[in-house]
């Protein structure tokens, strides 16, 4: 028996990393899964991995900025394997741009990628959940959310943003049995790139001295995901090495 037997879960930004880790543990624990990801080979690569578990999985290409694109994909989950249970909003990109040297174009998409796909995925699944009267979801902020960096106002707004949204999403939908939480991992070795020297200064800063691994976040991403997860409520788990301690 698992702990998510015969759940639906979304994950966004499924095809690498966090968001894989996520979706591969979800499976494991007998959830059926949809990848959403730009990265339409690497979720038939986890949809093969998936499958291989014995559970079902939908593999869609998808930019979850896009709200026409959102809606197609959140359908198709729907009549493929069924009303979603969990969602985890774990798409999002990082640069570095100083503010001063910013153009408009890379905050928007910033925000567009990293904060309004929360948003548009959220929305999307809110219905099915509302129906069931159950529903779990998970949104992937980030431990500069809470402590901002040099040359990330637009990534530290939009982080700061999903906790907002989770908080005040939590206010609206908690009484109809669906909880809404965020987690703020500090830095992970994943596919993510950063510069070299931004990267090196990041590291130096977590009390571990190392960055974390997908397999230290993930079993946070399970407890969120199951029914013992009632009582968590607008909350904020910070796995993030000392970086910040809240």
């Amino acid at each position: 028996m698992g702990q998510l037997d015969n759940r639906v879960a979304i994950v966004t930004g499924a095809a690498t990393g966090l968001g894989r880790g996520i979706a591969m543990l979800y499976a494991k624990e007998g959830a059926d899964v949809a990848l959403l990801d730009r990265n339409g080979a690497g979720c038939d690569t986890v949809a093969a991995e998936i499958t291989k578990l014995g559970r079902r999985s939908l593999a869609i290409e998808v930019d979850v900025g896009e709200e026409e694109a959102v809606n197609a994909a959140i359908g198709d989950v729907g009549k493929t394997l069924g009303a979603p249970d969990i969602l985890v909003n774990n798409a999002g990109i990082i640069t570095v741009a100083p503010l001063d040297g910013m153009d408009t174009a890379t905050w928007d998409e910033m925000l567009r990628i990293n904060l309004k796909s929360v948003f548009l995925c959220t929305r999307a699944v809110l219905p099915a959940m509302r129906e069931k009267g159950y529903g779990r979801i998970i949104n992937i902020s980030s431990q500069l959310a809470h402590k901002g960096g040099f040359g990330m106002t637009h990534y530290a707004a939009a982080k700061a943003g999903v906790i907002g949204l989770t908080k005040a999403l939590a206010h609206e939908v908690t009484a109809e049995n669906i909880a809404v939480n965020a987690i703020c991992p500090g830095p992970l070795q994943t596919d993510m790139k950063l510069p070299p020297e931004w990267a090196k200064t990041k590291q130096d800063d977590l009390l571990v001295g190392r960055q974390g691994k997908v397999e230290e976040i993930t079993p946070t991403a399970l407890l969120l995901a199951t029914e013992n997860a009632a009582f968590y409520v607008g909350t904020t788990f910070n796995p993030n090495g000392g970086d910040v301690m809240i």
